[in-house]
């Protein structure tokens, strides 16, 4: 960077205090990022000789575990389903322990349901205390059952899905 300054001196782009300001910019700059004002006006974007900053990766999401066939995506809708037939946290902890050992697929689920129906049950068990959470119960239970369709539905079409206001205690 220096010689660039003192070239662009010998050739009379810069003159003596001009020149003197933008060494004393360059010896005291941190990052790369600050070197570029002090060469930008003298030779563009990217001056001679300096490559340009390497682009960034673009950000990607990392992939979810794909179903190694149809058997593993009704598995993982069942995790999801079976919570609506009484079984409610025992079904999804049943899938776990079985199926979810042999496919991340049907694993990633089965937490997920599992998880959302501990908290839905401890909610349940507390919101009583409070006349508020009385009224409270039949909505969330309501929207346990309709959510519980929406992620059997998505783990069939194999998407990626994760219930809202879920405290997430099994990893």
């Amino acid at each position: 960077m220096v010689e660039h300054v003192k070239a662009a001196y010998a050739e009379g782009r810069l003159d003596k205090d001009e020149m003197d300001e933008r060494l004393h910019l360059a010896m005291t700059a941190r990052t790369h990022a600050d070197l570029m004002p002090i060469m930008t006006d003298l030779y563009g974007s990217h001056p001679p000789h300096i490559p340009p900053p390497p682009a960034m990766p673009p950000f990607q999401l990392t992939p979810q575990p794909l179903a190694r066939d149809s058997a593993d995506r009704v598995v993982a809708s069942a995790a999801h389903l079976i919570s609506l037939t009484g079984l409610f946290v025992v079904g999804p902890l049943i899938m776990l322990l079985t199926a979810g050992k042999t496919s991340p697929y049907v694993r990633k689920h089965a937490i997920e349901s599992l998880n959302f129906h501990l908290t839905v049950l401890g909610a349940t068990i507390l919101l009583p205390i409070t006349v508020i959470g009385v009224i409270l119960i039949p909505l969330i239970w309501v929207a346990g059952i309709v959510l519980s369709i929406v992620g059997g539905i998505s783990a069939l079409a194999e998407g990626e899905f994760r219930y809202p206001w879920t405290l997430r205690l099994i990893k």
